[in-house]
């Protein structure tokens, strides 16, 4: 369905069932799977903003199946020819959030409204981001991680934690593991890999390195929590207490 005061360009893909609601915009760079769902408002495969962008250049936006962008939403094209800003299937992108160019965004994702995604900005599966929080570019946000509103995240989030103010780790997500059916003795590993690597002292990278060499981590969830911490170009947020207890010595 298409509005008729929308805007769908030329060589725009759409897929089965979608809804493109009035004054909504979808250029040619957009491909959207089934069922996606675009608002009033929303720019789905604008330029980047980038001051050096060639316009000519082919990049794209790609939209997975089911999900929802609501009213004035703004999803950027990449700036290399070929590469495309990619949205996974069944996220939900509240008001006025902003995907800026080469993001990629895992499924199942919850940005709320006014949430700021600079570019190049990498978020796991099943993460949720709360209002008017800001990521800065090349930042890498783990999967099933919670980000409190208002944040201003400079750094990489590990897998499963909660982040809230500037960078600051306060724990695991519980609330979002049990909901994912995540058994017990995976959160009983979770919980003991956090704590070798927010609650020690040292080189965080090489903390979780030492904690995946030497712990008999036996879940799948565990390990690739540790491993989290083998990449990146941001350096990571560090635990809350950690960070207090630094500041008072």
């Amino acid at each position: 369905m298409i509005h008729p005061s929308a805007i769908v360009e030329d060589g725009a893909q759409l897929g089965v069932d979608c809804e493109i609601l009035a004054r909504a915009i979808v250029t040619r760079h957009a491909v959207l799977a089934d069922r996606v769902v675009v608002h009033p408002g929303a720019v789905v495969g604008g330029d980047p903003q980038y001051i050096k962008f060639d316009r000519a250049t082919p990049s794209f936006v790609r939209v997975g199946e089911g999900t929802v962008i609501r009213e004035n939403v703004t999803l950027n094209r990449a700036i290399h020819a070929g590469n495309s800003t990619v949205i996974g299937a069944r996220c939900f992108l509240m008001a006025n959030s902003h995907l800026g160019h080469d993001c990629a965004l895992g499924d199942d994702v919850v940005l709320a409204n006014n949430v700021m995604l600079a570019g190049h900005v990498d978020v796991g599966s099943f993460t949720f981001i709360g209002g008017g929080a800001g990521i800065h570019q090349f930042c890498r946000i783990g999967e099933s991680a919670m980000i409190s509103g208002l944040s201003r995240i400079s750094r990489d989030l590990a897998p499963f934690t909660i982040t809230a103010e500037r960078d600051e780790v306060s724990g695991l997500n519980l609330v979002g593991l049990k909901r994912r059916g995540f058994s017990r003795e995976a959160i009983g590993e979770l919980k003991t890999a956090f704590r070798a690597v927010y609650f020690g002292l040292g080189n965080i990278r090489e903390l979780a390195a030492t904690a995946l060499a030497n712990g008999n981590y036996t879940t799948t969830e565990a390990r690739r929590f540790l491993e989290f911490f083998a990449g990146g170009k941001r350096g990571f947020a560090r635990s809350a207490r950690t960070t207090t207890e630094a500041s008072d010595a």
